[in-house]
């Protein structure tokens, strides 16, 4: 431990006698100050000697257990003692509903009547830590003058002593919390104990004493008969895991109410099979006091325990909220987000409506809405100025939600409501803020008026967390989505020409999988009375193969333009691609048709075999001589295969994504396309390209992307 006396010290002392611990700095520090301001539970932050992390060193007043989510947290986590420590300011929280607003993660734990202050330990070079310390919901919602002194100078004079022990080579460390052992079940030390001891036990009623842990250490005969459970088991437990049907978080929630508020709560809860007992909780800073005694109307009571035949609570349950976790990452795009809160979140939070807000340069964006009626209710908020004074723009641009629980309270802050009914009577608006930006707001409406306590707002602010995140990652999402259709259209023939002797007809399927980009590519171009076709492959499924498929469809138009014959084009293409210096392979076919001589000139470099259907409706898988891969060997060849082409004849140039499929064999997946070409192959050639793409069970799956070009030689 850290000890620094109070006097003054030494000049002349040797650094032994001045490093000497002799009392625990923090603790002493923090009784002190919890003391000076009658604060009832505080504790002190140190900052991580190699990382930016606060880390708890010593609590007091209340058990750790109430403050573990926060027993080590990063300088940039929005919690009070991490922004204290930043911005080197005293956070104040004068209550419930503000630590709803403004720090929903502690909320949701602690959603109880509290005020909270939380400041810096820090000189003027140095911050070493943070300090809180909180108040009962008692307390007034501003901090006093004297309060706000005392805490600062406080603070003040424990950086010092710690800026001291640094220079003394002394770190400081953790410290024992402060808190009183239990002294359970000891003996009465004296008469008046004694005759205290024998005064409860005559009481009809059940009295037990809980330490701040909620260990029992006092329980009377009449609680034990109640409880139904020995005094000897009670004591040293917990009441709800000493007790099999107290064991259940609703009934630990109000223990941890009432020592975090120091306020009395109550709840009734069923003792198997049909009595009802009535709880009630007495805190103090030691401990709690319970009084236990038969209900006798239950149904006229404010019951806080859960009973049989009750609807399931309005608000959500940690279950829920981790299940409605795991749905949004699975959405996609902004209206799956939206689909998805308006399937999962508002149902469980009891909103009947809602809408999704976003913006775009500098104006209001409805992304999505649902339960509205009248869908131009909504709609015309759609490109107002994010300037426009609506509580929907003040939730996107200040990142503060508010919380209307009647059309009258929205319509005093906001008079243009007036004009624009939508037949809801309550209102949530949500900040959506991820990555420490507002991305938007979700709307919540209620048809009826509803109160948001503390708790529950909480909660919805914390739900305005998990579906901002989502939102980010559609937008981004979408935003992708259409600058990968973009690049795709842009880079693939707009339309195919038209050539004499020949038909032909294109399909082009993006994989369902990363960013719907690739690297299949096909082209027809005329050539002096004739035609060359080529599709062809490249390995990925990013802008980066995109590109290089452009490049390769480039190349081969303009090798084919000045007249190199179907092996000189596949060698001059392959040439480039190593050029280049991509790194990435491609599969490519190449034809050069002639329909006058009823001829086709065919290359391959390592691309699926084309299939001919004949006439008579024969198919044939061309099984041509080829090369390898394009990209990889500077000096390889690719010899050239001539094929008889009569009219009516049909050629079906694909990619592999058309016929690979998981836990299909290549050759069955070969033949079977091959069937469904010779039995639809008479009908016109866009009929053709659609029913073999719909056929086609790795088109349906889009592991790949799909290309698919027709030719069929005419008269």
């Amino acid at each position: 431990m850290v000890g620094v006396s109070d006097g003054h010290r030494s000049a002349q002392a040797p650094a032994s006698a001045r490093t000497r611990v002799g009392r625990p700095l923090l603790s002493l520090a923090l009784a002190s100050m919890m003391d000076e301001v009658h604060a009832h539970s505080g504790a002190v932050y140190l900052v991580a000697a190699d990382e930016p992390v606060l880390e708890m060193a010593v609590m007091a007043g209340l058990p750790r257990a109430f403050a573990a989510p926060w027993e080590r947290v990063g300088l940039s986590a929005p919690i009070p003692v991490a922004e204290a420590a930043r911005e080197r300011r005293l956070v104040w929280v004068g209550g419930e509903h503000e630590m709803a607003r403004r720090f929903p993660r502690i909320a949701v734990v602690l959603p109880y009547p509290f005020a909270l202050a939380a400041v810096p330990v820090a000189t003027s070079s140095k911050v070493y830590g943070a300090v809180f310390v909180t108040w009962p919901g008692s307390h007034p919602p501003d901090l006093s003058d004297r309060e706000r002194e005392h805490l600062i100078a406080a603070c003040g004079r424990l950086a010092v002593r710690l800026e001291r022990a640094v220079e003394d080579n002394v770190s400081p460390h953790a410290e024992p919390d402060l808190l009183g052992a239990a002294q359970v079940g000891s003996p009465a030390g004296t008469l008046g104990t004694v005759e205290a001891a024998r005064m409860v036990a005559r009481l009809p009623y059940g009295l037990c004493s809980l330490d701040l842990h909620g260990r029992i250490s006092f329980a009377n005969a009449a609680a034990a008969e109640l409880i139904g459970v020995p005094v000897s088991q009670l004591l040293g437990s917990q009441l709800w895991a000493a007790v099999p049907w107290l064991n259940d978080p609703v009934y630990e929630d109000r223990y941890r109410a009432a020592l975090l508020s120091q306020h009395s709560t109550s709840f009734v809860a069923l003792r198997p099979p049909v009595d009802w007992l009535s709880f009630r909780l007495y805190p103090s800073t030691s401990g709690l006091s319970v009084r236990v005694s038969r209900a006798r109307a239950v149904t006229d009571m404010n019951r806080s325990g859960p009973q049989p035949g009750d609807s399931p609570p309005r608000l959500v349950t940690i279950s829920q909220l981790l299940s409605l976790a795991g749905a949004l990452t699975e959405a996609v795009g902004v209206q799956d987000v939206v689909q998805l809160v308006a399937d999962e979140i508002a149902p469980a939070v009891g909103s009947q409506a809602l809408v999704v807000l976003g913006s775009r340069a500098g104006r209001l964006r409805v992304l999505g809405h649902r339960g509205y009626a009248d869908a131009h209710v909504v709609e015309r908020f759609d490109g107002l100025p994010l300037s426009e004074p609506t509580p929907g723009t003040h939730a996107l641009t200040t990142g503060v939600p508010a919380f209307f629980d009647s059309r009258e309270q929205l319509e005093r802050l906001y008079p243009r409501r007036h004009a624009t009914p939508d037949g809801f009577e309550a209102w949530a608006y949500l900040p959506l803020i991820a990555s420490g930006r507002p991305v938007g707001t979700c709307v919540l409406a209620y048809t009826e008026r509803h109160p948001f306590p503390a708790d529950e707002r909480a909660v919805l602010t914390s739900l305005g967390g998990l579906i901002a995140q989502a939102l980010e990652r559609a937008v981004l999402y979408d935003a992708k989505h259409q600058l990968a259709h973009g690049l795709q259209a842009a880079l693939l023939p707009h339309s195919l020409p038209s050539l004499p002797g020949i038909d032909a007809a294109a399909r082009y399927l993006p994989a369902t999988q990363g960013m719907d980009i690739g690297g299949d590519f096909y082209d027809l171009v005329p050539v002096d009375g004739m035609a060359a076709a080529v599709i062809g492959d490249v390995q990925g499924h990013n802008v980066t193969a995109a590109g290089l498929m452009g490049q390769i469809r480039t190349a081969v138009r303009a090798y084919t333009t000045v007249g190199q014959t179907p092996a000189e084009v596949m060698r001059s293409t392959n040439r480039l691609l190593i050029d280049l210096g991509a790194e990435l392979f491609a599969s490519c076919l190449y034809l050069r048709l002639d329909p006058r001589r009823g001829r086709a000139v065919m290359a391959r470099a390592g691309h699926p075999p084309p299939l001919l259907r004949r006439p008579d409706g024969r198919v044939r898988v061309l099984d041509l001589a080829g090369g390898p891969l394009l990209g990889i060997d500077g000096s390889a060849v690719y010899p050239t295969t001539e094929v008889d082409l009569a009219p009516g004849s049909v050629l079906a140039l694909y990619t592999d994504g058309l016929i690979e499929s998981p836990g299909v064999d290549i050759e069955d997946a070969l033949t079977d396309l091959g069937r469904q070409l010779a039995e639809a192959g008479d009908r016109p050639l866009d009929e053709l390209a659609d029913e073999l793409v719909r056929r086609s069970a790795a088109a349906r799956e889009r592991i790949d992307d799909v290309a698919l070009l027709l030719l069929r030689a005419r008269d």
